[in-house]
């Protein structure tokens, strides 16, 4: 199979809900697609996770870590832990050695990958280090919002710290050119949420946004056009009834709350600025519900549909 079009899904945590959603996505899929999938996960818990949903395992080409066979769904363990660190490193080894076109990740625990040896806070910040990607952002790409962040896992008092008008410009750069060469959107208007509330007011209520977020919409960014700093309160409204094709906020819940409100189960995680696609559903492990066959799947489903759609637009460009 070429490259060019391969994908890789992880299982992430085999004792969360990864093993369900993901038989459940490959199941629904189009045998086209499936013959263009490796799976990265134990065979047990993916067998197991089939015979809850009631469905036949899909033929697939399936790379084991020897670790999650013996995992017990709702009860993450070391073995768990080690199983989805292994996963992801062999995923990510294949991209870097061009075996792969795109990565699609079942969710982790970051607890638990931590006491495996995991170095990094998440999927984001490895996939970067190992990828070579200087300059990453998350993108959640829902049917009625589309919004990217400049700061992400960081505490609330750290983000006026964390946040410049170079990191906002580089944001700003990888939602425009992912939003024409990945979704199609030949001139996206894009709006850059405010820091404060109103927008700082003209500074009665901060500097941050004529300081920080201003300068970084000077410079044009064909072919996108940029609107801001914008009033937070009103930008995301305006987002879902289509002023705006994708928004930047400026910290993790600004932009996770809206859109988990207003897209929660069929939005996807994407990481800009990687040499691959890389998407995920956009919600956890779910400890609570995993191995009872209930955990719905649509967030996987978009999130395999979205890497195949984004893979495929960048091979017709590649031509």
């Amino acid at each position: 199979m070429d490259a060019v079009t391969r994908v890789g899904i992880t299982l992430g945590d085999p004792a969360g809900i990864g093993p369900e959603i993901v038989v459940a996505a490959l199941h629904a899929a189009p045998r086209e697609w499936r013959d263009r999938i490796v799976v990265y996960g134990d065979r047990v818990p993916l067998e197991r996770a089939a015979a809850q949903l009631g469905v036949t395992m899909p033929a697939l080409e399936l790379v084991t870590s020897g670790h999650g066979d013996a995992c017990t769904p709702g009860t993450p363990d070391r073995a768990s832990g080690a199983a989805q660190v292994a996963y992801l490193e062999a995923a990510t080894a294949a991209a870097a050695a061009n075996k792969l076109a795109a990565i699609v990740t079942a969710p982790i625990s970051k607890t638990w990958a931590r006491r495996a040896g995991f170095e990094f806070l998440g999927h984001t910040e490895m996939l970067a280090a190992r990828l070579g990607a200087r300059d990453v952002a998350m993108f959640f790409v829902g049917p009625k919002l589309k919004v990217a962040l400049a700061t992400v896992h960081r505490p609330l008092a750290e983000v006026v710290t964390d946040l410049s008008t170079e990191r906002v410009r580089v944001v700003i750069e990888l939602v425009a050119a992912s939003m024409v060469r990945d979704l199609g959107v030949t001139a996206p208007r894009i709006g850059v949420v405010g820091l404060n509330p109103h927008a700082g007011e003209d500074g009665l209520l901060g500097d941050e946004d004529a300081e920080i977020i201003a300068p970084a919409l000077e410079q044009p960014c064909p072919p996108a056009t940029l609107v801001g700093p914008l009033v937070p309160d009103a930008a995301f409204r305006d987002a879902v009834h289509g002023r705006y094709d994708a928004l930047v906020a400026m910290y993790h819940d600004q932009g996770l709350i809206p859109v988990k409100l207003v897209d929660f189960d069929e939005s996807v995680n994407v990481t800009l600025g990687l040499p691959i696609v890389r998407t995920s559903p956009d919600h956890g492990t779910a400890y609570d519900i995993a191995g009872k066959g209930i955990a719905r799947p649509v967030s996987m489903q978009r999130a395999l549909a979205l890497a195949i759609e984004m893979v495929a637009r960048r091979a017709a460009q590649a031509r």
